[in-house]
């Protein structure tokens, strides 16, 4: 009888990491995602809102892209008024996920109507084929671009992206982001404060995280009930359990959260959302951080996680939109 250690396994077809309902990792690479994306194209929302959206390469050889959009310009106004700059960083758990799903597109579309910003929400590379921190990194150079873009358009205007160059205010930049996108902004937000911060030419005014997915070594209220499958696949994704991508409060990240660009920060959980309590829990650590900032939080009763994207018209999604909605036009933004 041949020897079972002899006998090659079959690493296409044996489980490395499990994450239903999301994906399933091989032994071979090989990455399975369950859920059938509702993608929708770039354009102009004639049914709702009037927001026009577009597609922009921003890195051809990583695949780095974002989509800009742009609210209906009022009749009569000044050629060179300009808007606000949300730079957005959508969710989904590292892993699943895009600005072309039709949920995100269309929270986008209201958003820059909302706010009446111009919103550019960067396209990062998932994991696990592209493991942490490529999401962090991408997100960064999605704000280097619109930095760039600004810069050019101050200078002569060659070469710089027209949305940005004819309608993007450099001076008032915000940093936002839902699920794995707020600890993506939250991210952003400090290496915006730290050396590279005087190099953007950009001004970040507030930072607002939905629901942020943040996680630690230590469980922080109802994580301590979270299933083995779970733990394990956090494990997997992350490169330690106190990493500072995943922990920005830890040892490992020494003290980095108070260097957040943010004028203002904008802290927004659910009450029925498992990642509620962390989201407290960044809250509470932000302002204990020796950040200068203000930093407020909002809480959704009886919702749960990213509901404003699959029931936008329930009454939390309202008073969430409109407590978003202050944040951005405070002083006059």
């Amino acid at each position: 009888m041949q020897d079972k250690e002899a006998i090659p396994m079959d690493l296409d077809s044996e489980v490395q990491h499990d994450f239903h309902p999301f994906v399933r990792q091989y032994k071979s690479g090989r990455v399975v995602r369950f859920a059938t994306a509702d993608t929708v194209p770039a354009g102009t929302d004639t049914a709702g809102t009037g927001v026009s959206s577009r597609d922009v390469v921003i890195n051809p050889t990583t695949g780095l892209w974002a989509r800009l959009y742009l609210p209906p310009l009022p009749a009569g106004s000044r050629d060179d008024a300009k808007l606000p700059v949300i730079v957005y960083y959508d969710g989904g758990a590292f892993v699943i996920g895009s600005t072309a799903d039709r949920p995100t597109h269309e929270y986008l579309n209201s958003l820059a109507a909302g706010a009446n910003a111009l919103v550019v929400s960067v396209e990062y590379r998932r994991a696990p084929e592209h493991p942490l921190p490529a999401a962090h990194d991408d997100a960064w150079e999605g704000l280097e671009w619109v930095a760039s873009h600004a810069s050019a358009a101050a200078e002569d205007g060659a070469g710089a992206e027209p949305w940005l160059a004819e309608h993007g205010d450099p001076s008032r930049v915000f940093l936002a982001g839902s699920s794995a996108g707020g600890n993506i902004a939250h991210h952003v937000a400090v290496r915006a404060g730290g050396g590279e911060r005087g190099s953007l030419g950009v001004r970040v005014r507030g930072l607002l995280v939905i629901h942020p997915y943040f996680i630690g070594e230590a469980p922080v209220g109802v994580e301590a009930a979270l299933d083995a499958a779970l733990k394990a696949w956090g494990d997997a994704l992350w490169p330690g359990p106190d990493d500072p991508l995943c922990n920005p409060f830890s040892e490992a990240a020494g003290g980095s959260a108070a260097r957040v660009a943010a004028e203002r920060v904008l802290v927004c959980v659910a009450e029925k959302d498992l990642l509620r309590d962390r989201g407290v829990w960044y809250y509470e650590n932000l302002k204990g951080s020796g950040y200068r900032g203000e930093v407020e939080l909002h809480e959704s009763a009886g919702e749960g996680h990213v509901f404003h994207y699959t029931n936008p018209g329930c009454e939390q999604a309202r008073e969430l939109q409109a407590r978003v909605l202050r944040f951005l036009h405070v002083e006059g933004v």
